[in-house]
C-alpha cells in the first residue's frame, strides 16, 4: 500500500517503510509525528482519491533527525568592481515511515 502525503508545499509518494527528506518539522529524534493531509491511497483493489484529502487517512512517521541540503550561493558581480555573495543552506527533517492507515 502506498499514499501520497502533502507536506511543506510538496506532495510525495510514501510506502511504508520508506526514509525521506521533507521541509524542517517541528519535534526532535525519536518523536512520531501524523500527516493528515492524504491525498491519496494506492496499491488496494480500488485506490481512494481525496477532494482534497482521504477523509480518516493518515500516514505516521518517525523522526530520524535534521539535515541540511547543499549549500548555495548566490553571486552578483557589477560592471565598476562591486560584488557581492550569499550563501543558504536549506535545512530538511528526515522522517521514517511507520504506518499508512485509511
Amino acid at each position: 500500500m502506498y499514499a501520497i502525503i502533502k507536506t511543506g508545499g510538496k506532495q510525495y509518494r510514501v510506502q511504508e517503510g520508506d526514509v525521506l527528506q521533507v521541509e524542517l518539522l517541528e519535534g526532535g529524534a525519536g518523536d512520531t509525528i501524523r500527516f493528515d493531509d492524504v491525498l491519496m491511497i494506492g496499491g488496494i483493489a480500488a485506490p481512494k482519491i481525496g477532494a482534497p484529502v482521504v477523509q480518516g487517512a493518515k500516514v505516521e512517521a518517525k523522526i530520524l533527525g535534521e539535515t541540511k541540503g547543499p549549500k548555495v550561493l548566490n553571486f552578483r558581480k557589477n560592471y565598476f568592481g562591486w560584488t557581492r555573495a550569499r550563501g543558504h543552506r536549506q535545512r530538511y527533517t528526515e522522517v521514517k515511515i511507520t504506518g499508512i492507515s485509511a
